[in-house]
């Protein structure tokens, strides 16, 4: 029988999930920097245990309310981070950088949206995990949690599968707004997006725990509904202002026409 308690905090923008085990803590994702000193209160205060009990930390992918932060935890507790196994930064180069810009503010965003009150996001653009997992590894040191790769909404998405509730934390895959069930934005590749989805529903779990949203159970036809209504074209930043701009282009030739006439 597993000694596992799954707990869900609720975070600056998103829901934080705890594995809490007599002897050590499990972080299923980094969240945002803003939510550091909220967990550790959490393990001293409510759990009454030292914060040296969280052992890793799981960076899920690069967005601020995930990666955000993973290195405050370290420096904090010395903690583990764990992350997935690529050879090249999400925010790399000059681009890169500009996108890590982006998706700060966009953070600020949605916490306005939110009601939030203002707080530092200001991560670094890059990440050192200490080990990388690949799809099928287990969580060292956590050897019930399987890591699946569910890349789409990014090249580098990570779930973590409790193997012995089969309940799995899917980060961005599955988003829940309200009453309806929502893609992340970005999607960088729909495909693999779609191939990540079906990958989980096959999965059957008896719980997915959502990081926009909460833990729910989703039944067969929800997720062929959330495959059938996939993206079928890139959702990016870059393709958005495309469209904008071509949408743009093509009313100013249609008003301009309307003008000759």
């Amino acid at each position: 029988m597993s000694l596992c308690r799954i707990v869900r905090l609720e975070g600056y923008i998103q829901s934080t999930y705890l594995a809490i085990y007599p002897d050590k803590i499990m972080l299923l994702d980094g969240g945002c920097r803003a939510d550091v000193p909220m967990v550790l209160d959490y393990i001293k205060s409510t759990l009454q245990r030292p914060i040296t009990d969280l052992k890793v930390v799981v960076v899920t992918h690069m967005h601020p309310d995930h990666a955000g932060g993973a290195n405050k935890y370290r420096q904090k507790t010395g903690c583990l981070i764990v992350s997935s196994d690529k050879k090249h930064q999400w925010y790399g180069g000059i681009a890169g950088h500009a996108m890590h810009f982006i998706d700060i503010n966009l953070a600020y965003y949605v916490a306005r949206r939110q009601g939030r009150s203002f707080k530092n996001l200001y991560y670094p653009a890059g990440l050192k995990p200490d080990i990388t997992v690949i799809d099928g590894d287990y969580v060292p040191r956590f050897e019930e949690w399987q890591v699946l790769e569910t890349p789409g909404h990014t090249d580098r998405d990570l779930s973590l599968f409790h193997v012995p509730s089969r309940q799995i934390y899917t980060a961005d895959l599955i988003i829940k707004l309200r009453h309806k069930f929502v893609a992340p934005f970005p999607i960088y590749d729909p495909n693999v997006y779609t191939q990540s989805l079906t990958k989980v529903k096959e999965l059957k779990p008896s719980m997915v725990m959502m990081a926009h949203g909460r833990e729910l159970a989703i039944d067969e036809a929800t997720f062929d509904g959330l495959i059938a209504g996939a993206p079928k074209h890139p959702r990016t930043i870059k393709d958005t202002i495309k469209h904008k701009l071509l949408w743009r282009k093509g009313r100013n030739r249609h008003v301009f026409k309307q003008n000759r006439r």
